[in-house]
């Protein structure tokens, strides 16, 4: 069902994701609910489709938030309680600490960030300026 999904927001144009919106309806008739809620939804999701690909993945890729999540799920599943209630959020900031250490440039930034150059200038530069 997920890669029937994926075929919807991956579509090259509104135009086919609708097709394949249809198509998910008739292939799971008992998940209406799932086609429901991106029906409802269906005037927030179309402008997305006139993003170029390389945006479009920059938005609907959630790897470096799955991977945060990770790490610092790891740090407190271990522990059934902390001591004080300070402690799990001072351990979670020197988790995060050690994590950004690691952190470089997101998949594909550079190619999402020509794209924002091209269509928003005037922010880029401001941003650039700051």
């Amino acid at each position: 069902m997920a890669a029937d999904l994926r075929t919807i927001y991956r579509a090259a144009t509104a135009q086919a994701a609708e097709l394949a919106l249809r198509g998910f309806r008739l292939k799971y008739p008992k998940h209406q609910a799932v086609a429901d809620v991106w029906s409802r939804n269906w005037q927030r999701v179309i402008p997305f489709f006139e993003f170029a690909d390389e945006i479009r993945k920059m938005v609907y890729t959630t790897n470096a938030v799955e991977s945060l999540h990770m790490t610092l799920r790891k740090v407190t599943k271990n522990r059934g309680s902390f001591p004080t209630q300070e402690a799990a959020p001072k351990l979670i900031y020197l988790a995060l600490q050690n994590v950004s250490r690691k952190w470089h440039t997101v998949q594909g930034w550079r190619e999402a960030l020509r794209q924002f150059s091209i269509r928003w200038p005037e922010r880029i530069e401001q941003a650039n300026a700051t």
